[in-house]
């Protein structure tokens, strides 16, 4: 069961590695050490995977601990650089906190550490650590000796000084995050990196220390606390993102909703996008621009296109649409649907009117996801409406004008 549990956490991980993989491709520091320390993680779980334990130690025994520790480092040198790369950006009028500047210092030093704590740690792992036959669990195994209690309490004092400085930042960011989502994100991985902190200290005090417990016993607590630690770090890092990922999917959806739409209007109006149409498939693996500015675009698109038809719809055109839409679940976007899709068959036809027409009724739209949706809605009744629906809408608004033009003839 631990096994398969491992399988999962390394796979988790290394999903998340992938996830924030093109964040190589920008220069933002924050956005690579996530990458980093996802990547890490994901490697030194992989270390703990039988299959992959057992391809390790076949050239050099015990070579998964070493790929293991090493990998280990490069994720908390990672974190270490995304604290640093988040906090304290901005320096204010009396200079960065202290816990900011402390921070920045344990950063240097533990990058200016490390390579000396890995090349003692690769010295140490082929000359002093008694590789004579494969282990069980590394720590217990060799607990006692010299060579190997030097070994893993370099690494295990490196993580938990870098782990306690990353459970403090966090902990204190956690309570001064502006949104609850944040905070629980924080919070988790302050968890993790706290549970890291106090795991490094156990092993250090058992490698010298030597308990009464099994090799297997001790690997079941050292793999449950490391899977344990990764996944509330994962949880705790993609929570906040869990915000941006759901709003990329919205703006998808709306895309998605309003491409019918915007087809329409810009085969009749094609001088009006800025990015022309394209299929449905190449519009959804665009990757530029982002899908919020493409979903700006095409509100625009459509906007302008709406605006271009007051040209084409006769003045009692939105008058007989909100009529015979009257009775509809949906009566509002339902007009302007109509309205659309009838002003839209006078531009193809090339029925322009004398003048233009007062255009639709303005609407209380905060921001461009409230305007996509309600778009979204004008689409829903516009893909709806049949020719005969529409024949019947425009010989109506035909004849409306036409008694008005009898009346003002009357009049006059």
């Amino acid at each position: 069961m631990l096994d398969i549990c491992t399988y999962i956490g390394a796979t988790v991980m290394t999903v998340m590695a992938l996830w924030r993989l093109p964040a190589l491709r920008y220069d933002e520091p924050e956005r690579r050490a996530l990458w980093a320390c996802a990547s890490g993680f994901a490697a030194a779980l992989w270390c703990r995977v039988p299959a992959v334990k057992s391809a390790l130690d076949s050239p050099i025994t015990d070579l998964y601990v070493l790929v293991k520790y090493l990998t280990s480092i490069i994720a908390i040198l990672a974190v270490l650089r995304y604290i640093t790369a988040i906090y304290g950006k901005a320096r204010g009028p009396a200079g960065n906190p202290r816990y900011v500047e402390t921070s920045r210092r344990v950063n240097r030093i533990a990058h200016g550490c490390a390579f000396g704590a890995v090349g003692a740690m690769v010295i140490l792992f082929f000359t002093a650590v008694d590789r004579s036959r494969p282990s069980t669990e590394f720590a217990t195994d060799h607990a006692g000796q010299w060579g190997a209690a030097t070994f893993i309490s370099i690494l295990y004092i490196y993580l938990a000084s870098a782990t306690a400085t990353c459970t403090f930042q966090w902990g204190r960011a956690a309570r001064h995050a502006d949104t609850r989502l944040l905070r629980i994100g924080l919070a988790l991985m302050a968890i993790a990196t706290a549970l890291y902190t106090l795991y490094s200290l156990f092993r250090i005090v058992t490698v010298w220390a030597p308990t009464s417990a099994s090799a297997p016993t001790m690997r079941v607590v050292a793999d449950t606390s490391n899977l344990t630690v990764a996944l509330l770090w994962a949880a705790g890092a993609s929570i906040p993102s869990a915000k941006a990922l759901s709003a990329r999917c919205t703006a998808w959806r709306a895309l998605h909703a309003l491409y019918p739409l915007r087809r329409d209007l810009m085969s009749a109006f094609p001088d009006i996008p800025f990015q022309p149409s394209a299929s449905r498939l190449r519009e959804w693996t665009r990757t530029s621009p982002s899908l919020d500015v493409r979903l700006d675009q095409w509100t625009q698109d459509i906007g302008d296109a709406v605006e271009q038809l007051r040209h084409y719809a006769t003045p009692s055109l939105l008058h007989v649409a909100e009529d015979v839409t009257a009775a509809h679940p949906d009566p509002e976007p339902a007009a302007e649907a109509y309205w659309i899709k009838a002003a839209l068959h006078n531009a193809r036809s090339g029925q322009r009117s004398r003048l233009p027409v007062r255009g639709l009724r303005d609407k209380p739209l905060s921001d461009i996801h409230a305007e996509a949706h309600w778009l979204a809605r004008v689409q829903a009744v516009y893909a709806t409406i049949s020719d005969r629906q529409l024949e019947a809408l425009l010989a109506q608004a035909a004849e409306e004008r036409d008694s008005h033009h009898l009346s003002d003839q009357a009049a006059r």
